[in-house]
């Protein structure tokens, strides 16, 4: 205890006696995030209120020698977060100031935790748009959405949180004011280091300002539910839509376990004996809105697909609503919930169910899955209790399992929740040798110390 009296009296010359805590209960808050892991108390929280003291903590942390692993709301489902050395959390939810949005050169200018869905109001408010869109996005933080790379629902139209970075803002370990990026649509002045910053999970530099790509909203949108008897049956329709070359700006997808678990907790009128449902939103130009309508039906009646089109707004949010609601409503049903993201080529979704669905039964566990099927990101969902040994122990075999075949499918360990604690036993069989050991080399270069976010990825 005195060497943590010691510390809060240190941190609170950079950010004030009233944003340090020491305190047991406190910090338990911040000992773990939203992926199942083992809760690990960090010895001191902090929360800046100005950029600047961002270099002023990560000096004070380099002296000391201490670990520093910055936390905006705790979504991360990696376990990207948790404190796993102890050392100091840095909380960015006090830096959450829309900067600057400029409906001329169409940007943003956004402090790292700015909540998501707070931008992209702000942003429609001036008649524009900001795509990305995670399913976390009302809580989210668009610092750690740059760290994790995140991805969402219209990731497959529109792309993920990399497409839309025109310049970062961050402090390296040595307490210096990194730019990278700016305004012009042509930049190649300098090395990517936005680039460097993007996926890095907190391993290379903290981020203090991030400069974020608008665009126009689409002229016209049509959104449809669609039911199939056979989640097979769907997962070929997302196939089949890709292979004609229409590109939706949703494509999800949900199995009838999912379904029914939805519709258990939320009552929004699901079919609960259907085998899957395909959410499928078309955006643009009104005629090709239209067209790409025709298409898609088409394609989903082929496979007998049940067509239901949202008329109204207030459908079309409901719709979504569902779709968001699905990690929520299967949190309710067992006491811990390990959520992946095994990603695939797109045409191999239909192998990817497949592989889902027998490693449940061979392994006898409650697994839902939903998903983006569209850009190949589904999310197999274990619904398991962490205090049965024996379970978690099938758990653990089933999760191997389908990593291995994800690879196997030429697919990747994660499309957007990252590495952190989950992944990184899997990461030299995705990535080869060499790779991992030019990241161990770029880490200690960048951060002599290790005292970014120790024990996550390599």
């Amino acid at each position: 205890m005195v060497r943590k009296r010691r510390l809060k009296k240190l941190f609170s010359k950079i950010v004030g006696e009233s944003r340090c805590w020491i305190e047991e209960e406190v910090c338990a808050s911040y000992s773990y995030d939203a992926y199942p892991e083992k809760p690990v108390l960090p010895d001191i929280v902090v929360m800046p209120t100005h950029t600047e003291q961002i270099g002023e903590i990560i000096d004070l942390c380099n002296r000391l020698e201490i670990p520093l692993t910055v936390r905006g709301s705790g979504t991360n489902l990696s376990g990207g977060t948790v404190p796993v050395k102890g050392g100091c959390v840095m909380l960015t939810t006090a830096l959450n100031r829309i900067l600057e949005i400029n409906k001329d050169d169409m940007y943003a200018r956004v402090e790292p935790g700015v909540i998501t869905q707070n931008l992209a109001n702000a942003v429609e408010r001036e008649g524009l748009l900001y795509p990305p869109d995670p399913a976390s996005m009302k809580v989210s933080t668009i610092g750690g959405n740059v760290a994790e790379n995140s991805g969402g629902l219209r990731a497959l139209k529109y792309g993920v949180t990399d497409r839309y970075v025109m310049q970062v803002k961050f402090y390296d370990a040595f307490s210096n004011l990194v730019k990278s990026g700016g305004i012009p649509v042509k930049l190649v002045t300098g090395f990517n280091l936005k680039g460097l910053m993007i996926s890095s999970e907190g391993l290379l530099g903290v981020i203090s300002e991030v400069m974020l790509k608008l665009v126009p909203p689409p002229q016209a949108r049509k959104t449809m539910l669609v039911f199939f008897d056979d989640v097979l049956d769907a997962s070929r329709v997302v196939s089949e839509i890709i292979i004609n070359r229409i590109l939706p700006a949703t494509l999800e997808i949900m199995d009838n376990f999912t379904i029914k678990t939805v519709e258990k907790f939320h009552h929004i009128g699901l079919p609960t004996d259907k085998g899957a449902l395909l959410l499928i939103e078309v955006d643009g130009h009104p005629a090709a809105v239209e067209d790409e309508y025709v298409q898609v039906e088409k394609i989903c009646r082929k496979y007998g697909g049940d067509v239901h089109i949202a008329k109204k707004q207030e459908d079309r949010d409901k719709l979504w609503q569902a779709r968001r609601d699905t990690l929520s409503s299967l949190a309710m049903l067992k006491p811990t919930l390990i959520l992946e993201d095994a990603t695939v080529p797109r045409s191999r979704v239909p192998d990817m169910i497949k592989v889902i669905q027998d490693v449940a039964k061979k392994y006898n566990l409650l697994i839902g899955t939903f998903g983006h099927a569209g850009d190949g990101n589904l999310h197999p969902t274990i619904l398991t209790d962490r205090r049965d040994e024996e379970e978690m122990k099938r758990v653990s075999e089933a999760i191997d399992e389908i990593f291995e075949r994800t690879l196997d499918l030429g697919g990747t360990l994660s499309g957007e929740h990252g590495v952190g604690i989950a992944k990184k036993k899997y990461m030299e069989k995705e990535v080869g040798r060499g790779t991992l050991l030019f990241y161990e080399r770029l880490k200690k270069g960048l951060d002599p110390k290790g005292i970014f976010n120790p024990g996550k990825v390599i």
